[in-house]
């Protein structure tokens, strides 16, 4: 670190992503992307005419794109905030919701980037434990009078607050805006946007990085009360107006228009979850009931780090957290089926070399 940076950012705990080694072709099961392409009509709309419009600003209130969202989802476009993927969103959040008094509440164990936003802009943090089986108990959310977060389906243990028990913690925070992170939503979870049209406090935040195949792009939204979205705006057009490149807004777009591709993806993945799930507790493991793309593992026969590191030298990523309450396990994107076969020859390989 250089000299010139604030004492307040110097001790920062950064955000770690997922490794991206360049050594060898991996099968990568470790950052939650889809294995696959996006729709045709995407590929066909970021075009070389597009690409000579690069010359030109963005639409920096993403009118087209807002317009497709508020359709999908059943709101208006006044209740749709469009972003530089879904980080965006809750940095902006933290940034605007943690009150006067700077106070958050979110699960021990959930998303990396809600501590590093919380420290980031000085905010006091409820981090909450998860119960014993890693399930999120609604009730240490009730009348907490803070700023809430919480990633439903959560992330890494996969696990789901339904819409009955988020609407509690609704009702009784009516005075601080309650996130939900809906990152994973198409996965098996329920989405609780309709709850926006009745509670002023909620804010619903999604992303086309895992459902929609685009994480590249880096493309997120939120929906909740005109009002949230305005103070988001404000946010936004305080400091980067055109947040949101051309190609990414046309290939929102056209991905909308073909929403069903990508539903399909979904069940695709959600089958392939079911038979990776079947497999790995043949083989011993132990899981949660994930409702995402990727599960979350441990077995016996050898520990989280170890099996990660064993799974690395054969060509196969997965992710491994050292926090001592889950570092026994490791989360496993949920890929095309053969990649998940390469996967469970894999771990079979090595449950007979630690025999």
């Amino acid at each position: 670190m250089s000299k010139f940076l604030k004492n307040c950012y110097a001790n920062l705990d950064a955000y770690v992503p997922g490794e991206q080694p360049k050594d060898c072709e991996y099968i990568k099961l470790n950052t939650n992307e889809s294995p696959f392409e996006p729709s045709e009509s995407v590929i066909k709309a970021v075009n070389s005419d597009e690409v000579k419009n690069l010359r030109l600003y963005s639409d920096p209130t993403a009118s087209a794109l807002k317009s497709k969202i508020s359709e999908l989802y059943g709101v208006n476009s006044e209740n749709v905030y469009v972003a530089n993927g879904s980080d965006d969103i809750l940095n902006f959040s933290f940034m605007a919701f943690s009150g006067e008094s700077k106070q958050a509440v979110f699960p021990e164990i959930s998303y990396g980037f809600y501590k590093v936003f919380a420290n980031l802009y000085g905010i006091e943090s409820e981090m909450i434990p998860l119960k014993e089986d890693f399930s999120i108990d609604y009730k240490d959310y009730l009348y907490k009078n803070k700023f809430i977060i919480i990633a439903n389906p959560n992330a890494p243990t996969g696990l789901t607050l339904s819409v009955k028990e988020i609407e509690e913690i609704v009702k009784t925070n009516k005075n601080n805006v309650v996130l939900i992170d809906e990152a994973y939503v198409d996965f098996g979870g329920e989405s609780v946007v309709p709850l926006t049209k009745k509670y002023d406090n909620l804010l619903v935040s999604m992303t086309f990085s895992k459902s929609r195949c685009m994480a590249g792009a880096r493309l997120g939204f939120a929906i909740g009360n005109k009002e949230l979205i305005k103070d988001l705006e404000l946010i936004k057009y305080s400091t980067n107006p055109y947040n949101i490149n051309r190609l990414t807004l046309v290939a929102g777009v056209a991905a909308l228009e073909e929403n069903d591709y990508y539903m399909d993806r979904c069940k695709e993945i959600i089958k392939n979850r079911e038979y990776t799930e079947k497999e790995l507790k043949k083989l011993g493991f132990t899981l949660t009931d994930s409702k995402t793309n990727f599960v979350f593992a441990q077995c016996d026969f050898i520990d989280g780090e170890e099996l990660y590191k064993r799974l690395k030298a054969k060509g196969i990523l997965v992710r491994h957290f050292s926090l001592e309450k889950i570092k026994n396990y490791n989360r496993i994107t949920i890929g095309t089926i053969e990649q998940m076969r390469a996967l469970i020859n894999a771990i079979k390989e090595i449950k007979e070399e630690v025999k």
